[in-house]
């Protein structure tokens, strides 16, 4: 009898099977490695585009700074943690003209950075004044710091950390930190408000 017309041998079999196994293990690991390496790469993107998306829309606010007029100044709020001012609520979804706000930037109680809005309406109002709309930015913000840029008569200037005053800053500084253990980072943001005062 030939060794075809035997078959395979017990050990033969037993060999074959360990072998399968192993790649088996290779197989399930690899996937694995492929699924963990997937999801990472995915909340690094989701977390980069919220960082952009936040970076984009500060800028947006800030640049957009109501600098009010010699009958109407308008007076920015800056603190070290928050900032209030008027600006400019971008509309460009639903395709309507850009609405006026006034605006304060904060975090809350739940470690959001949050834009806090009231429309910003040039009429008399009748009535209580409308409730300011919390619109969520980023999350896990602990905390986020404001520094105001002022010049100097000699030609330079100051960081200062608050900001009261009828005229805007020349720039605006924002550090945001993460809550401890949060791999995100991001270097600091400096925006310079754009628009000019009316009649100038």
């Amino acid at each position: 009898m030939t060794r075809a017309e035997r078959g395979f041998t017990l050990l033969e079999i037993l060999v074959a099977l360990v072998v399968f196994g192993f790649v088996m293990i290779g197989l399930s690991q690899g996937v694995r490695f492929g699924l963990h390496a997937r999801a990472m790469q995915t909340r690094t993107i989701d977390a980069r585009d919220g960082l952009e998306t936040t970076d984009r829309v500060l800028r947006n606010l800030i640049e957009q700074m109501d600098p009010g007029s010699s009958d109407q100044p308008t007076m920015v709020a800056g603190a070290e943690h928050s900032l209030g001012f008027a600006t400019i609520l971008p509309n460009g979804a639903t395709g309507l003209d850009a609405q006026p706000i006034d605006a304060v930037l904060l975090v809350d109680g739940a470690h959001r950075l949050v834009l806090r809005w009231t429309p910003r309406l040039h009429a008399v109002r009748f009535g209580p004044p409308p409730r300011a709309t919390d619109s969520a930015i980023l999350g896990g913000v602990d905390p986020i710091e404001f520094a105001y840029w002022e010049p100097s008569s000699n030609g330079g200037g100051q960081w200062v950390a608050h900001w009261s005053n009828s005229s805007l800053p020349a720039l605006v500084r924002i550090r945001i930190a993460f809550a401890k253990g949060d791999p995100r980072h991001w270097p600091e943001i400096i925006v310079a408000p754009m628009r000019q005062p009316y009649g100038t």
